[in-house]
């Protein structure tokens, strides 16, 4: 397969350096990374193993063409950048497949170059870019995907199959939304609360719309520090349980059991930087529309009762507004 990776940070950079090490065509869009990646190539150091890739790369996607599949792992605040990013990209027989997280994003590739092209996959993996061109793996690793509004097609399969030859462990599910939900049951609270916690668990309890606006900020908290905290991690089970109850609104059945599985499987985890938390660190955009509002005003559409997590999104709202004022204050 020629396969483009668009997004080549910590997600993009890994699947895209398994995918070509054995044997895939892979071409890496890149930009502030571009020289030390077409110098060095990319290192993904691992727990499974060190190894170094060195991808086709280029600067735009003029350069690469018409592939066979297009891997998405951009952040979801430049998703209105992918009619420019993938146009080039895409062909008659082309498969999108997004990475990202959150909802919503299936939806506009859909809506850009119909849904027959588009699947979604969510990675169940622990790991950070630590330099241009150099990939953490700390833990984990499974990609489930599946088509978008529909049962899994014999592509589904084909790409399933190439991700597990190239040591990806891999599955395919019938149900792309159900997934997502299930993925949002972690994805929500840790990367969430990692971010919230700079702003101290009264933000959190506080019915108030001004609620969290402190004027100093505390340290984010990591996966092992919010599971120590019995304030925090009492926090973590009610968000979780507040995503499973909208999931159910919603007619999927997430199972309640699925809580504390994944609080386990962040156990093994250790100290570990949720993406969110890394970006709010580095003065970047926080994903707040695909992966906290968005399930927030699905949860308000079915009626239910989602408390800490509108005041989860509150907190990360006024935060993010307090890095916009930073970078551009009043004059």
């Amino acid at each position: 397969m020629k396969i483009a990776v668009v997004g080549c940070g910590a997600v993009g950079s890994y699947y895209g350096a398994r995918l070509g090490r054995f044997g895939q065509e892979t071409h890496f869009l890149l930009r502030s990374d571009y020289e030390a990646v077409r110098r060095r190539g990319v290192l993904i150091r691992s727990p499974e193993g060190d190894f170094r890739f060195q991808p086709k790369c280029a600067r735009t996607p003029e350069e690469i063409g018409i592939c066979d599949l297009v891997l998405i792992a951009l952040k979801t605040t430049v998703n209105d950048q992918f009619q420019r990013l993938l146009t080039p990209l895409v062909g008659g027989s082309t498969a999108i497949l997004t990475l990202q997280n959150g909802l919503g994003n299936e939806d506009l590739l859909a809506a850009l170059f119909g849904e027959e092209k588009v699947l979604g996959g969510l990675c169940f993996v622990c790991l950070n870019r630590v330099e241009p061109g150099v990939i953490q793996h700390i833990a984990h690793g499974t990609v489930v995907m599946g088509e978008y509004k529909r049962r899994p097609e014999p592509r589904t399969h084909d790409i399933a199959s190439m991700m597990r030859n190239s040591g990806v462990p891999c599955k395919v599910t019938d149900d792309l939304a159900l997934t997502h939900w299930e993925k949002l049951v972690w994805n929500i609270p840790f990367n969430g609360l990692g971010v919230a916690s700079a702003a101290g668990d009264d933000a959190l309890f506080t019915s108030s719309s001004k609620g969290g606006t402190h004027d100093s900020l505390g340290p984010c908290l990591t996966t092992d520090k919010l599971l120590a905290n019995a304030t925090w991690e009492r926090l973590v089970r009610e968000v979780m349980f507040e995503v499973i109850a909208v999931a159910r609104a919603l007619g999927l059945q997430v199972s309640e059991l699925l809580a504390e599985k994944q609080i386990e499987q962040t156990h093994t985890m250790g100290a570990y930087k949720a993406s969110t938390l890394i970006d709010f660190e580095r003065g970047r955009p926080l994903e707040l529309e695909n992966l906290f509002l968005e399930p927030l005003r699905q949860a308000q559409a079915a009626g239910a009762r989602v408390p800490r997590l509108e005041a989860l999104c509150r907190v990360l709202k006024m935060l993010d507004a307090r890095r916009e004022a930073a970078l551009c204050p009043k004059t």
